[in-house]
C-alpha cells in the first residue's frame, strides 16, 4: 500500500513500509524514493518513428500512413529487438508495467506464424528488459465503418472474431512471463456486431482495452454509421465496466464521460503522444469526478518519461480549466504508480529538482534524474546504445528497399 504522504527514514522490507525501523549494513540505502509507474498503453515498434515525422507538417492521418510502411518491416526477430529497446527505456525511466497494445499478429502478407512468434517476442523482451508485461492481444477487421481492409492492415487481421478467439485462447495456453489481456483496436476497427461476439467469447475477469474518440473524424464517422457516439456504441455492446480501459477518450460528449465514469473504466491517457500528434485535450477532472479511475501511458513512445507523462496531464488540465492544481500532488502520484510496490530513486538535488518539495518531484523531475529503479526485487540496468544503433541501421535498410 502507497505511503499516504512523504515519509523520511523508513525501511521497505517484504512489500511494506517500517517507520523508524533498524536498518542492517547489508540494506541497499537510497535517497529520495517514489513508487514506481505503470504504463497502461504502449505500441513498441513506434519508437522507430521518434523523431523522424515532424517535417511538413501534416496530421494524425499522415502520421498513420508513416506509421504503416514501419510496421510491415517487422519480423519477429526484430519486434524482439525493437521491444527490448523500448522496454529497457521504460524501467531506466522508472516503469515497472507496460500493457503493449499489440496487432502486428502476421506476417506481412497476412499469412499467421506458427506458433505466435510476434507475441512471444514481446514477451520475452520483456523478460529480458525487467519489465511486468499485459499483452494486450488485439482484434483489428475493417479499415473503417463499412470499408474493407487495406493492403497494408492486412497482417493485423485474423478475418474475424472467431478466429481473433481461437488464436487468442491457443496463444493463452502457451503464453510464459506476461499476462495475456484482449483489446479491441477501435470501434471503426470492429463493427457493432462483432464488438458483441468478442466481448461474449472472452473470460469475463480478463483486462480489455480499446482506443476511444482519439480524433473527430472517428466520432462524426460513427455517429453518421450507428447514430451513436464510440462510448455509446461501446456501452451498448457490453464492452464497458470496471475491466475496460479506453485509451485516450480526448474528444467527450457530457454523456459520454457520464457513461464512462457509471461503467467505472480506467481511462488511460497518453499526454506526450496526444501533443505530439495534435489530438487535442482531454477531460481527466471531468472523468475522475464522473467515476472513472485515470492513468498514464507512453503510446507510440515519441518519449518515454512518466515524470513527463503526469506533468503534462495536469498542465492540459490547466489549460483546459484555466485554474492551476487540477489535481492535487497525491492524485497524481496515484494516477502514475504501478500496483505493486516497486521503487524509483529520484536525484532530488539535480540542476531540475533542487529546491523541490518531494511531493511535487512530478513537476521538476524527468526520466534523466532516475537513479536506481527496483523492479521484482532487482536493481535493474539500462538498455545498450550500440544494440540499439544497429536495430535503426537494419530498419532503415528494411524501410528503405
Amino acid at each position: 500500500m502507497l505511503p499516504d504522504a512523504v515519509r523520511d527514514n523508513v525501511l521497505w522490507e517484504d512489500g511494506a513500509v517500517l517507520d523508524a525501523a533498524p536498518g542492517s549494513p547489508a540494506d541497499l540505502r537510497l535517497g529520495t524514493v517514489v513508487p514506481a509507474f505503470a504504463n497502461t498503453h504502449s505500441h513498441a515498434f513506434h519508437r522507430l518513428l521518434r523523431g523522424r515525422t515532424n517535417a511538413g507538417g501534416g496530421d494524425f492521418w499522415e502520421w498513420r500512413r508513416r506509421m504503416y510502411a514501419v510496421a510491415q518491416s517487422l519480423d519477429p526477430d526484430l519486434m524482439f529487438e525493437v521491444a527490448l529497446l523500448v522496454y529497457g527505456e521504460m524501467v531506466a525511466a522508472g516503469y515497472a508495467s507496460v500493457c503493449e497494445f499489440h496487432y502486428l499478429h502476421h506476417t506481412a502478407s497476412g499469412q499467421p506464424y506458427p506458433r505466435h512468434e510476434m507475441e512471444l517476442a514481446l514477451a520475452a523482451a520483456a523478460t529480458e528488459a525487467g519489465i511486468r508485461l499485459t499483452l494486450l492481444d488485439t482484434l483489428y477487421l475493417r479499415g473503417g465503418f463499412g470499408l474493407p481492409l487495406q493492403e497494408h492492415q492486412r497482417r493485423f487481421s485474423d478475418g474475424s472474431v472467431s478466429r481473433w478467439l481461437d488464436r487468442w485462447h491457443d496463444l493463452r495456453s502457451v503464453l510464459r512471463g506476461a499476462a495475456l489481456g484482449a483489446a479491441f483496436h477501435s470501434v471503426r476497427a470492429v463493427a457493432p456486431d462483432e464488438l458483441r461476439e468478442a466481448v461474449a467469447g472472452l473470460p469475463a475477469d480478463v483486462p480489455l482495452h480499446v482506443h476511444l474518440s482519439e480524433q473527430p473524424a472517428e466520432n462524426a464517422d460513427c455517429l453518421a454509421a450507428t447514430g451513436l457516439t464510440p462510448a455509446g456504441l461501446l456501452e451498448s455492446a457490453g464492452a464497458l465496466s470496471p475491466r475496460t480501459t479506453v485509451v485516450h477518450a480526448t474528444h467527450l460528449t457530457d454523456a459520454d464521460v457520464s457513461v464512462l465514469g457509471t461503467a467505472g473504466v480506467t481511462v488511460s491517457m497518453c499526454p506526450s503522444t496526444e501533443g505530439d500528434l495534435g489530438d487535442g485535450l482531454g477531460r481527466a477532472r471531468e472523468l475522475a469526478d464522473a467515476g472513472a479511475r485515470i492513468t498514464i501511458g507512453s503510446d507510440q513512445n515519441v518519449t518515454v518519461d512518466p515524470f513527463e507523462e503526469l506533468r503534462l496531464l495536469e498542465r492540459g488540465a490547466r489549460l483546459a480549466s484555466g485554474r492551476r492544481g487540477v489535481f492535487s500532488p497525491a492524485e497524481l502520484w496515484a494516477i502514475g504508480a504501478d500496483s505493486a510496490f516497486d521503487l524509483v530513486e529520484v536525484d532530488a538535488g539535480s540542476i531540475r529538482t533542487l529546491g523541490t518539495h518531494p511531493a511535487e518531484l512530478f513537476m521538476s523531475a524527468t526520466a534523466s534524474d532516475v537513479r536506481t529503479v527496483i523492479t521484482g526485487g532487482v536493481v535493474r540496468g539500462r538498455p545498450d546504445p550500440d544494440r540499439a544503433a544497429r536495430l535503426f541501421s537494419l530498419i532503415e535498410a528494411k524501410v528503405t528497399a
